[in-house]
């Protein structure tokens, strides 16, 4: 049987940032750990927003998680492009997650698994998808090239049961057809992507 740990719960406003090239974008990245429970409806977490709904969020896109054990990588990429290091470790929300999560990586996560907490059920649904706005926010305009090429993606999740979550949460795997896991998927999109 397969754990999922709610390592942070973020949450964040739209808001407008000013990017490395002097541009200014709208953006739902800065994502912030929420204290104690936060309410889950059909459309995501309460006091979170999406910048751009009709590339994230919506009903099949209402949370995003993302394997805190990609962190390391993330910090060593940066550090090679010369990108301002964190003085200790990344922080939660950094790649505009809603789960920052432990125990499930890409290659084990299947599209129509669920993950059954307490109070609240997900269900993996797919693949975040890199962007130019996602390299805008790192700092470097490689990084969604190495989002790509590690398959480091995290994944998108429904909501079968609203409810509540917390940090510290752990929730668990309930396996679905398994056809097609998130790794999978991931590159099938980035190669249709590239067809275009």
């Amino acid at each position: 049987m397969t754990h999922v740990i709610i390592h942070s719960l973020n949450t964040a406003r739209a808001r407008r940032i000013t990017v490395a090239d002097g541009r200014t974008i709208l953006t739902g990245h800065g994502k912030q750990p929420a204290a104690g429970s936060v309410a889950v409806g059909p459309l995501g977490l309460e006091g979170d927003e999406q910048a751009d709904p009709t590339v994230h969020g919506g009903r099949g896109k209402a949370v995003y998680a993302y394997p805190q054990e990609h962190y390391p990588f993330w910090k060593t990429v940066r550090s090679q492009a010369r990108v301002q290091l964190w003085e200790d470790e990344p922080e939660p929300g950094l790649m505009g997650e809603n789960l920052t999560i432990g125990g499930l990586l890409e290659t084990h996560a299947w599209i129509g698994d669920r993950i059954r907490f307490a109070d609240c059920t997900l269900a993996i649904s797919e693949p975040r998808m890199p962007c130019g706005k996602f390299d805008a926010v790192m700092g470097f305009r490689q990084a969604s090239k190495m989002m790509a090429q590690s398959g480091f993606c995290g994944f998108y999740l429904s909501v079968t049961i609203e409810g509540t979550l917390r940090a510290g949460e752990v929730g668990e795997l309930v396996p679905g057809p398994r056809q097609v896991n998130i790794a999978e998927a991931f590159r099938s999109k980035l190669g249709r992507q590239h067809l275009r």
